[in-house]
Formats: structure tokens, sequence, C-alpha cells
């Protein structure tokens, strides 16, 4: 992993949310939550962000918030779907909020959003900017949707991306792989949290 500068990086912990990966969420049927504890993704990326806080990173909460009836959630993609028909991720419910351990810390930011991508639509971009990131450390679920999705964007827009990959999680192993391994092969570099919070340096 090369080195990152910490006075240029911002790390994202996205989508680690109670419906997204934790048993009794609304996508638990999907294999979300066995997968994120096989990953050991919650630990891990509090460890990352416990150690991107003390490098002085920033860390961005960026989370899929939806209204009671998924009012205004365009219903174009089977995501979308499923997003209204399972009541999932509405606001101010105990599947919206962050996965135990993950809850913002004074200094964090909180992002909202209603797509797969972190940036689409959403105050991340100038965000980023205001701080003066370079690097973009990416953590969260779902690897072959979300996450790859927001990498993709991150490169495009001039950032460099650095994705964790045990900070990271999706519905099996296999999804993984092609998220981690073809999909964003080209677009960003993959690390452990381990592996990226060494790059901090001193």
């Amino acid at each position: 992993m090369d080195a990152i500068d910490p006075t240029a990086a911002a790390m994202i912990i996205q989508d680690l949310q109670n419906d997204v990966i934790i048993e009794g969420g609304a996508f638990a049927d999907s294999g979300a939550p066995a997968h994120a504890t096989s990953q050991n993704v919650v630990a891990n990326v509090k460890g990352l962000a416990e150690a991107a806080r003390k490098a002085g990173v920033p860390v961005i909460h960026v989370w899929y918030i939806v209204e009671q009836g998924s009012t205004g959630l365009k219903q174009n993609a089977p995501l979308f779907q499923g997003v209204k028909d399972a009541n999932a991720l509405v606001r101010g419910t105990w599947g919206a909020a962050p996965a135990a351990g993950l809850e913002p810390q004074e200094g964090d930011h909180v992002v909202e959003k209603m797509r797969m991508n972190g940036f689409y639509e959403t105050r991340l971009d100038i965000l980023l900017r205001g701080l003066g990131v370079e690097t973009l450390i990416i953590t969260g679920a779902w690897t072959n949707m979300s996450i790859e999705h927001t990498a993709r964007h991150a490169a495009d827009a001039g950032y460099r991306a650095v994705v964790a990959s045990d900070g990271t999680s999706t519905v099996d192993d296999e999804w993984q792989n092609a998220a981690l391994s073809y999909a964003m092969q080209n677009v960003a570099s993959v690390g452990t949290c381990a592996e990226i919070a060494g790059a901090f340096g001193g």
C-alpha cells in the first residue's frame, strides 16, 4: 500500500446500517449479515476509523435514508423497488441507524443519499473538496454495488480511491471477489484495514 497523506485524505463509512448488514434487518435474507460477520467488517471499520481520527483524517458517514413509504424514491430499478418493498432504511428507524460501534463521533460528518453512489446528488464531493481531500478511503456495503459505484465515481472525479478489502462486505465471497479482483481493477487500490492504517505513517 502506497503512503497516504493524512492531511489530504478522508475515510467514508457507507451503508453500514442495520437494515443492510445486521441480522433482523430488512435485507437479512440476502446473506449480507453473514458475509459482514465473516468479513469482521464492523470491527475492522471501527478500528480503521479510530486510526483515521488519530491521524487527523476526517471520517464521513454516508447513509442511505428514505422517508416513510419511500416517498420520492424513484422506482426505476429492482434495487430501489426492493428498498420500498422491504420498508427499509426509513429515517428514524432502527434499520436506518448505523451498526453498533459505527456511530458518528465528534468531528465526523454525515452525508445522506438515495441512490447507490455516495456522490450522486449529495454534498459528498463539495465536502471533500472543502476538506482538501485527494485520497478517498472507502469502506462499507455492498461491495459490488454501492462501494464499486462510489469508487468509480471517485476516480472519475479526480480522487485516488482506496478500498478496504476487509472493511467492505456484500452477500457472499463470490460477489466480494468479483468486485475487488475484477470490477475495480484500474479504478481503485485495494488493501486491508490494517494496511491502510499503516499507510498513514507516523
